[in-house]
């Protein structure tokens, strides 16, 4: 859980096993694309800095948050990954929709984690304002993403 004195981007590069030979597939929304390009951005550097190659990074694109589980579920199926980045960010709005939408892509994400084999890591932001999810995104607080990276890595070693 992200406070306000957490960077998000600080890790301990010596407590990570490394991410050479491990494959990540990373399913990215296209809604808020400014935000979201900042938490993919985020999660290559770091699966980079921890020896993940190129080569073993798939992304795939999804019109919106609650379409991520779609693409997660469906990369899981088609392809061999050790781990899956779900990347979104949802905004609070005047409706209730973003309840709605935040609940289903956490749930979904949490049912994949719970039937199947290759963890998906969630990393939507559910912020309040744009501020909020640009300060989350490579902003003042760091980025989700790169937060979210060390997950995957973490949770694709635990699994092997």
């Amino acid at each position: 859980m992200a406070t306000v004195n957490k960077n998000l981007s600080v890790y301990d590069k010596a407590t990570i096993p490394n991410a050479n030979g491990l494959r990540f597939g990373i399913v990215v929304s296209e809604w808020n694309s400014e935000i979201t390009e900042g938490l993919y951005s985020g999660a290559i550097e770091a699966l980079l800095d921890c020896g993940a190659q190129e080569s073993d990074i798939i992304r795939w694109d999804v019109p919106g948050s609650f379409e991520l589980t779609f693409g997660a579920k469906k990369m899981i199926k088609s392809l061999k990954v050790d781990a899956v980045i779900a990347i979104g960010s949802v905004i609070q709005g005047e409706t209730k929709h973003f309840d709605f939408v935040c609940d289903a892509t956490a749930q979904g994400i949490k049912d994949l984690n719970v039937t199947t084999n290759v963890p998906v890591i969630f990393c939507v932001l559910t912020d309040n304002n744009m501020q909020q999810a640009i300060d989350r995104s490579g902003g003042k607080h760091g980025n989700k993403g790169t937060e979210a990276a060390i997950a995957a890595i973490k949770m694709a070693v635990l699994g092997s």
